[in-house]
Formats: C-alpha cells, structure tokens, sequence
C-alpha cells in the first residue's frame, strides 16, 4: 500500500503541468483521495466486507466527487486530474499509469450481468467529458478525446475522438502541437468546399481544378476521405 501511495503520488506530480509539490498532492488532489480511498475499499470489497466498501465509497464519492465501485480494479499509477465527475464501473479494470481527466464515465451500456464494463490498457489517456462505455477494451498507450463516446474495440496505440468515437490514424512525426486535437468535421466540410470551389471553377472555365493548379507548379490541396475500414486518415488527425 505505501509503495502504492508513492507512485500515484510521483503520477501526480510528474503528469499535472502544475508540479505541485509532495504537501499539494497529499493534501489538496482530491483524484489521489478517491484512489486511495479506492484502494481501501477494493480491499474490504474482495474480503467480503462489501456493505462497509459500498458505504465508504459512497463518502469517499462525496467528498471527493469521484464515484468509483469497490469492486473496480485499478492498477499503480493512476492520476485522475481535476476529479469532478469522474464514474468507474464495478466490473471496469484500468490499467497501469492511466490519466483521466474530470468528467470521464467508465461505464456499461444497459443491465448486462457479469462483465459490463470497460478494460483500459497501460498508459491510457482519456480526456474530459469522455464517455467509455460496455465491455470493450482499451489498448495500450491510446489517447481517447475529450468529450468522445467510446463503444467499440479500440487498438494499442489509437486516437479516437467524436460522437460515436471514430479512430484517427497518428501521423509518422510527432506534431509540435500534441495537444491539438483533430476536428474531422470541420476538415471533412473544408474539403468539400475546397472541392466545391473547384468544381465551380472548372465548369465556369476560370481555372483547370487540380489539375491546372499542380501545372501551374501550385501543391495539390489535401484531400480529406471517410473512413475506410473504420480509420480516419489524415495528417493533421493528432494529438
């Protein structure tokens, strides 16, 4: 339990871009509380105290704004930033070293017994507001969009954002930006105005479309395509 305490204590610190201190994190993240009070309770839940696990994770989830069952299995690591909000299922496993931001539902998709909630892989980040939903997994080292509602498999490695969540691919090089989060609505309606104007162009014979613009030695616009296969592509589709 202690070398538990110190590790979500060093998540805290080295992924909150405030680097608060050793003092701020014990006594004023109220994410690291409801971790270590889950901890507890996960505890007493597995030695069948489960009516005393249930009641302190009802008080830990009023205190602290995080609701998370006792019966949730959280791995080393975990840092819920800004907490408020926050809902882990019973049947939900998270993973090692996992961010989640406030807001975040881990959650099930209706009155399904046995396993009905989600499995969230190591080094997971899943932004504000998103919603994660049924016994899916999460693979390793993905990146799940704020506000995104997450209902199918999603590979090591992906990018998902939207509503239902859509997986982006990642670019070869890191953007400078990796905050940045991709907006395949407003690049999909740029694309087709940019095609639009084009079409336009052509039919009214002031340009040659795309093809008057690449011999006129001017680069080619991007191009932005539905998915294929379920994949977005798209080399500004980053975080």
């Amino acid at each position: 339990m202690l070398a538990a305490i110190r590790r979500d204590i060093q998540a805290a610190r080295e992924r909150d871009p405030a680097r608060p201190t050793v003092l701020e994190v014990i006594f004023a993240y109220p994410g690291v509380h409801a971790v270590w009070a889950h901890r507890i309770n996960h505890w007493l839940w597995q030695r069948g105290a489960r009516v005393l696990a249930r009641t302190l994770a009802e008080l830990t989830r009023i205190f602290t704004g995080v609701e998370i069952h006792p019966g949730a299995v959280l791995g080393p690591g975990l840092f819920i930033d800004h907490a408020t909000g926050v809902v882990i299922g019973e049947t939900a496993e998270v993973g090692e070293d996992v961010t989640i931001f406030h807001g975040v539902t881990l959650g099930g998709t209706g009155s399904d017994t046995g396993k009905r909630h989600p499995t969230v892989g190591d080094r997971v980040t899943i932004g504000a507001g998103a919603k994660v939903l049924g016994p899916i997994k999460i693979g390793d080292g993905s990146r799940i969009g704020a506000n995104a509602v997450v209902v199918k498999e999603v590979p090591s490695s992906s990018v998902v954002v939207g509503v239902p969540g859509q997986i982006v691919s990642r670019p070869s090089k890191a953007s400078e930006d990796e905050s940045r989060l991709p907006d395949l609505v407003g690049v999909s309606l740029q694309s087709l105005l940019t095609r639009v104007a084009r079409l336009e162009a052509r039919s009214n014979g002031k340009a040659g479309g795309s093809d008057g613009a690449a011999q006129a030695g001017q680069p080619a616009e991007r191009v932005i395509r539905p998915p294929e296969a379920g994949v977005w592509y798209g080399e500004d589709f980053s975080i």
